[in-house]
């Protein structure tokens, strides 16, 4: 299977539950249209993020397929140019980053029923190559982060090969999602020691500090 994770923002002229409204609606039924797809989620910033101001992103989506050929056999279809065109309506293109993901899962416990998933973007090192990088990240700190006993599921989202191609960075290197029972989970998880140990790694493969988002996801695909 290979993923397909967009960092969405909104356009500046809606406000979130506009934008909530229509990428949970007519944008769903418009994007589970499309040949091949096998999987989709979207994770939806929870309204409290806004408390402080314009979180990170506003939300993401989640698309699984088959494999790449599945990907290019999207190309020029009418149902890939209904999804952009209504992206219009909503996203703000100059924001909008997509990355092709490999998964990788840490923690392979269950998605708690109305549980939050917290969703961090994460960039490398700069003195790392993408290979140290991914290493350290699967091979070190995930069993760290999967130490948390709050945390109920843990899952990496690394960029795949392809997005480095021809000298190309992608924005981000990759995308931790990590999922709690609930907001007073997540918070708890803060003053524990396995929660200092992992905090206290990051230094040693990514850049700090880290963009995040507290979403709640919903299941458009199953």
């Amino acid at each position: 299977m290979i993923k397909l994770l967009s960092i969405l923002q909104r356009k500046s002229d809606l406000d979130v539950d506009s934008f909530q409204h229509h990428w949970r609606g007519q944008h769903a039924e418009i994007v589970s249209r499309l040949p091949g797809l096998r999987r989709y989620i979207q994770s939806h910033t929870l309204v409290s993020g806004y408390a402080k101001g314009q979180p990170a992103a506003d939300g993401i989506a989640e698309l699984w397929f088959d494999d790449s050929a599945a990907l290019r056999a999207l190309e020029n279809s009418d149902e890939l140019v209904a999804v952009r065109n209504d992206e219009l309506k909503f996203i703000d293109p100059r924001r909008h980053q997509q990355l092709y993901i490999t998964e990788h899962v840490i923690k392979d416990g269950a998605i708690p029923a109305d549980g939050v998933k917290n969703v961090e973007f994460v960039t490398r090192r700069p003195d790392l190559s993408v290979a140290e990088f991914q290493r350290h990240w699967r091979e070190t700190h995930g069993p760290l982060g999967a130490a948390i006993e709050t945390v109920s599921r843990y899952v990496q989202n690394h960029a795949r090969d392809s997005s480095y191609r021809d000298g190309r960075q992608p924005e981000f290197d990759g995308v931790a999602i990590t999922w709690f029972e609930n907001t007073n989970a997540m918070r708890a998880s803060a003053s524990s020691e396995a929660y200092a140990v992992t905090r206290a790694d990051e230094k040693n493969f990514v850049t700090i500090p880290l963009d995040f988002i507290i979403t709640r996801e919903h299941v458009i695909i199953a």
